[in-house]
């Protein structure tokens, strides 16, 4: 499976929205192969991490978003879910997934009602390693002009997240105590 040509087919590659999705999509998953080799011991996909990691933001051609060089006609947050529709079609359906769920820290079917949210009333919560991995990664880095990615502090994504309710931040909490921990590698006595 080749995500970038499965990316070419719907950017082109002389756009800017084509060099922003790319450049944070490597970083995405350069982040998603870090936290793997913290937690060898639970094996996670690291061939699907990185597949997904280059195709979960791919449905961000169908937003208004243009400075991201996105000039379609649904709101950002869509893009999750319009991303999972692209992909199945695709046939892809465990990566769709992940474009469905990493959406703010996932979101269940009531955080989508009680905020009146343009989106299917369902659960997007990630729910095997690889989402959540996905998820987790992804909130370290923004989509800006190419080139001038970086990634953010642990504090300053926090921050972020914070606003959006103590749900969210506890999902987040959650993946970093997951996700920072480093296997044992000494010897037992």
């Amino acid at each position: 499976m080749d995500p970038l040509g499965i990316i070419r087919r719907y950017y082109k590659p002389d756009s800017p929205a084509y060099a922003i999705l790319v450049e944070h999509s490597m970083m995405v998953a350069g982040k998603c192969l870090e936290i793997a080799g913290n937690i060898e011991e639970m094996q996670p996909d690291v061939l699907f991490l990185k597949e997904a990691a280059m195709l979960h933001d791919i449905g961000i051609l169908f937003t208004d978003a243009p400075d991201i060089g996105c000039y379609g006609n649904c709101s950002y947050i869509c893009h999750g879910y319009m991303g999972r529709e692209l992909l199945e079609e695709e046939g892809l359906p465990e990566h769709a997934l992940v474009c469905e769920r990493h959406v703010a820290v996932g979101l269940s079917a009531s955080e989508i009602l009680t905020h009146g949210l343009p989106l299917p009333a369902r659960d997007m919560l990630p729910l095997t390693l690889e989402e959540k991995i996905i998820c987790y990664a992804d909130k370290f880095f923004s989509k800006k002009t190419a080139g001038q990615h970086f990634e953010k502090s642990l504090e300053e994504v926090r921050q972020g997240i914070e606003k959006y309710g103590p749900g969210q931040l506890q999902r987040f909490d959650e993946m970093t105590a997951l996700f920072s921990r480093k296997p044992f590698r000494g010897k037992v006595l």
